[in-house]
């Protein structure tokens, strides 16, 4: 689906697909989960789901002749220290612009994490005092228009990379992967658990397990706190997606599924049974999950199973999307464990 566009390579190759036991024990053991470690998929600052979209991105702004990547993202935002660490990679600059948008106030939520590591690797931070949406921002037009004025040649990547015209496109490459995955591990799963913001995560899986007619098994669960916003955002990527990929096939609203009862209190802000998913991951298998996406998705997917939405015998396929260097914004919410 993806070999007429060009990718330019940042991460290690497939991730690895592990079965996650003893979870699927403790919740009853009548559905198997694994986890597809998106999370390890590549040496460039901790990797996670934005690289896969930044393959497909960065031939673009290399031929656009640009010199320098803006972005935008909330303080503790994982696409920005992805786009950091990419313009480190290929020698470009980097301007980003971190706007307030989670309600959060721990001592250090500015000085670490993501936001640290985007300024190890050089970038040119920008804080501003705006609240949360998924839309086009008004501070990352003016930092575009800003680089401009100074001299520079800006390439644009929206937040998450997600409305950019190939950002759906590492996701039907997610798919794809998983496809030659199965084959080799003699299954199929049943189910797909994706975390779900600013869409063409979601929306790039949507297109690309269309192809074998899973595409209502992409089980989307909102983060965003803003459901019906973010709905209609992974529907106009979708079909933005497919037709880019030529899927030869109409998606439409019901295709795209999105649960919205695991994102409040509010964007980044996690509620008490957010932090007991996080634990219960980390203590039974040793995976970290972060407050603000991963540990709202697999909330939603442990209650989930003790839910019965999933049937009895079904192979659940959580796919881990990185974002644990958050974790440390979080300090004290976490300081006993």
């Amino acid at each position: 689906m993806l070999e007429k566009f060009e990718r330019y390579p940042l991460t290690f190759g497939p991730t690895h697909i592990e079965k996650l036991d003893r979870l699927s024990d403790h919740l009853g053991g009548k559905v198997d989960l694994y986890a597809k470690r998106e999370d390890c998929n590549s040496g460039l600052a901790f990797g996670g789901n934005k690289l896969r979209k930044l393959e497909y991105i960065i031939p673009d702004a290399i031929a656009s002749n640009a010199d320098t990547l803006v972005s935008i993202g909330g303080v503790q935002s994982n696409h920005t220290r992805m786009v950091a660490a990419v313009a480190a990679k290929i020698g470009m600059k980097c301007r980003l612009v971190q706007e307030s948008w989670v309600p959060h106030e721990d001592a250090v939520y500015d000085r670490v994490g993501n936001i640290l590591l985007s300024r190890i690797m050089g970038a040119d931070v920008q804080m501003v005092d705006e609240g949360f949406d998924i839309g086009i921002r008004e501070s990352w037009e003016q930092a575009i228009a800003d680089v401009k004025a100074k001299g520079g040649k800006p390439y644009p990547i929206p937040a998450g990379a997600s409305v950019h015209k190939y950002g759906g496109l590492g996701y039907v490459g997610f798919a794809e992967e998983v496809r030659a995955q199965e084959k080799e591990l003699g299954l199929a799963f049943d189910y797909i658990v994706v975390c779900t913001v600013t869409g063409s995560t979601h929306a790039g899986m949507v297109v690309g397990f269309a192809k074998d007619g899973r595409e209502r098994k992409v089980i989307g669960i909102d983060a965003s706190c803003t459901p019906t916003q973010t709905k209609a955002q992974v529907l106009d990527i979708v079909r933005a997606t497919a037709t880019l990929v030529e899927l030869g096939k109409e998606l439409n609203e019901d295709d795209v599924i999105l649960i919205e009862d695991y994102a409040y209190p509010v964007y980044g802000v996690p509620s008490q049974e957010t932090k007991e998913a996080i634990r219960l991951c980390a203590r039974l298998e040793g995976m970290i999950t972060d407050p603000v996406y991963e540990g709202k998705s697999m909330q939603g997917m442990i209650d989930l199973v003790r839910k019965g939405y999933f049937p009895e015998g079904s192979k659940v396929l959580y796919a881990h999307l990185g974002g644990a260097p958050a974790i440390n914004g979080y300090a004290y919410t976490f300081r006993n464990g």
